[in-house]
């Protein structure tokens, strides 16, 4: 579906989106059918400021401009936190200094005449599948985003869910699992899916037994230094049959099992959609969550599962699910 062009000045109607993320900036012009052009990735520069953003956002309007012959017909912008359409992040403490409350999205339109428009990068994901990956055939879906952090996207009866208090994606992240245990969320409460579902949370188990002295493949590494162990690291220590690593990810597994069971109880999904960095070692944990949905739903007919799948998107979907977003916008769908 997602294909690079560089004939160039051959495509004229083009929207461009940009996929704004903790230390880089992806962007690309997209095409209404889904065609992506002229690609890039930059660093965001949060530690500069927000003019530096800015500064970043104008120069690849230009150049992408420069590069097709003409000006987009808008611009998508894809943030964490709770996102104001029409100024930008409003509400994201604790993160990414600078980025709450400056209207990003009125300085950007002023700078280049283009309409803009933002959202959460949680409902950006379901925007792009909706629109380009796994959700174009349906009226019902959940998209799963598993990375640093967990996000999440819900299509409806044919619409993408949002609300008047600008809830993230859904955020499925901050439903309590273990009200009695795990760590401390941005909400204060214990045990959400955020803390436990992550690429990250995977990652802390570890570190967990690995400081308390339990034997691992990667136990000299986090010895000599502890941020190391990052969820590759960690799948590096399954496949060499590690047991620390193998126990933490079966209990890991089953955590975000019971994640998407909530979701497909919640919101009656034809399809969950699964992305983010934890799906590029999905051949670990895809058929034991696909087993426990299977297995806990309650839903008419009996024995109608809900299909978990991956992705198609990849690194595209940031891109893609803004780019979705500002077609809306130029066509006056928002």
């Amino acid at each position: 579906m997602v294909r690079e062009l560089t004939r160039g000045r051959e495509m004229k109607e083009y929207v461009i989106g940009f996929d704004v993320g903790g230390t880089r900036v992806k962007s690309g012009a997209v095409t209404q059918r889904g065609r992506m052009m002229a690609p890039g990735i930059n660093p965001s520069g949060f530690a500069l400021g927000m003019g530096n953003l800015l500064k970043t956002l104008k120069a690849e309007v230009a150049r992408i401009s420069d590069k097709l012959g003409g000006k987009p017909q808008a611009i998508g912008l894809g943030f964490p936190g709770a996102v104001d359409p029409d100024v930008g992040v409003v509400y994201l403490p604790g993160k990414l200094k600078g980025l709450e409350g400056y209207p990003i999205v009125k300085r950007l339109a002023k700078a280049t005449g283009v309409p803009v428009i933002a959202d959460n990068d949680g409902r950006i994901s379901i925007y792009a599948e909706r629109h380009y990956g796994q959700a174009r055939d349906l009226d019902w879906a959940v998209s799963i985003t598993l990375g640093t952090g967990v996000g999440s996207g819900v299509l409806l009866d044919g619409k993408i869910l949002r609300d008047p208090h600008l809830q993230f994606g859904t955020q499925m992240s901050h439903i309590v699992m273990q009200a009695l245990g795990g760590r401390l969320c941005i909400t204060n409460a214990r045990g959400t899916g955020d803390m436990l579902c992550s690429a990250t949370a995977l990652a802390n188990q570890v570190k967990d037994g690995l400081s308390r002295g339990i034997p691992s493949v990667l136990s000299d590494q986090y010895f000599r230094d502890q941020s190391s162990i990052d969820f590759k690291a960690v799948i590096r220590g399954v496949a060499r049959q590690d047991r620390l690593c193998t126990d933490e990810l079966e209990h890991w597994t089953r955590n975000v099992g019971w994640l998407l069971v909530s979701a497909a109880h919640v919101y009656a999904p034809q399809r969950i959609i699964l992305s983010g960095g934890a799906t590029n070692a999905a051949e670990y944990f895809i058929k034991p969550l696909q087993k426990q949905v299977d297995e806990h739903l309650f839903r008419h007919p009996v024995g109608e599962g809900v299909p978990i799948v991956l992705s198609k998107l990849r690194d595209h979907a940031g891109v893609l699910g803004t780019a979705a977003l500002a077609w809306e916008k130029a066509n006056g769908d928002t």
